[in-house]
């Protein structure tokens, strides 16, 4: 089976952690956040992972940027939710740190695959 280049990506492979942390703290939210918060952050840390792909398969250095920022975007929308879901009660400070710890490293890949 053939390998992508965007599967070797340190970025990509470590968005792809997000999007399991976050859709395992998610599932203790409370049934009327479903449509809401819950689907928000979720969309917001899959495109993390979606838009390290996409970017990874533009011809043009500055596409891939693009594709790159839009990542770093989305992973500040997913960092902003949980600092919310905080705020709401949903999740404890402590969860909040692994989290922040999963961006940061997450944020510290991306921005190394815009600057190269």
């Amino acid at each position: 089976m053939k390998t992508y280049s965007f599967e070797r990506l340190n970025a990509w492979q470590e968005s792809r952690l997000l999007v399991k942390h976050i859709y395992k703290l998610t599932a203790d939210f409370p049934n009327h956040e479903k449509f809401g918060l819950v689907s928000q952050i979720r969309r917001a840390a899959v495109s993390v992972s979606s838009n390290i792909a996409e970017g990874s398969g533009r011809n043009s250095i500055a596409d891939q940027k693009h594709f790159y920022r839009i990542a770093f975007s989305s992973l500040m929308e997913v960092l902003n939710q949980a600092i919310l879901s905080v705020d709401l009660d949903y999740i404890e400070d402590e969860q909040l740190k692994q989290i922040r710890i999963q961006i940061d490293k997450t944020a510290q890949l991306i921005s190394g695959l815009a600057k190269a």
